[in-house]
């Protein structure tokens, strides 16, 4: 069998611990929900880190063994280091692909990747989500149909801060009427992006045979084509490919 897809399931795992009503919906962790599922594909590798950890999780041999990494994270953005989140950024240009769950649109390496605030308005008041998709053709929505429901979310509405995407897979109608960019899709350098909003840890949406899916297909859809070690630098070409004559008085 062809070589597996390492994905690194990364989670802050904070409320979870600090709250009851959250620790019921994933007792394990969000990290450990996800990881269950994806761990059924007999393609994929998948472990799981966290924030507590050292480097919070993230020592450079787990991301040089990482293909695709899946982020949730939400009130503990600040606790990430900013080495770590630039290690990560790097790895990603490098070619490793980026899933951003939910409030990961405001962690670290998302931002820094996008290169804006990443800003939204947003409101818990156990709404209704429909999902549409857009992008019947993309590989990340590949086995929906034209579109699915959730029936408790956060709501999450534009404007969205980002960059415009390179494809909008999904887009989300709320039962207080907004509306969202809910499945956004780059790349940055040799890598790929994709950023899924559904996923407040109070509801079990990590549950949804939808989502599963998504997340899945984002998962095959962002593992590296190609990595490209050092692609995150400016290197100095010291060697000329063809003969470069001498000009005369040029600054040598």
């Amino acid at each position: 069998m062809a070589n597996k897809i390492r994905v690194t399931v990364w989670n802050e795992f904070v409320h979870e611990r600090e709250d009851e009503a959250v620790k019921k919906v994933y007792p394990r962790g969000i990290h450990e929900a996800i990881a269950d599922f994806l761990g059924k594909d007999g393609s994929l590798s998948v472990r799981t880190a966290t924030l507590d950890q050292a480097e919070n999780g993230l020592p450079p041999e787990v991301l040089d063994s990482t293909d695709v990494m899946i982020w949730w994270g939400h009130m503990a953005h600040d606790r990430v280091s900013d080495e770590v989140a630039g290690r990560v950024q790097a790895r990603v240009l490098e070619g490793m692909g980026f899933i951003a769950l939910h409030s990961a649109h405001f962690c670290k390496p998302f931002k820094r990747l996008m290169g804006t605030n990443c800003s939204l308005v947003w409101r818990e008041a156990d709404e209704r989500e429909r999902l549409w998709v857009i992008e019947r053709g993309h590989p990340i929505a590949a086995g929906l149909g034209e579109h699915f429901e959730l029936p408790m979310e956060e709501m999450y509405g534009e404007r969205f801060d980002v960059p415009a995407p390179d494809a909008t897979v999904f887009i989300s109608w709320f039962e207080g009427g907004n509306v969202f960019r809910s499945g956004c899709a780059w790349e940055r350098g040799a890598g790929r992006v994709f950023y899924f909003r559904p996923g407040h840890e109070s509801y079990p949406t990590y549950y949804d045979a939808n989502v599963q899916r998504i997340i899945a297909n984002a998962v095959a859809w962002a593992a590296p084509r190609v990595m490209l070690p050092g692609a995150a630098g400016c290197p100095n070409e010291l060697v000329a490919l063809e003969r470069i004559e001498a000009k005369l008085g040029a600054k040598r």
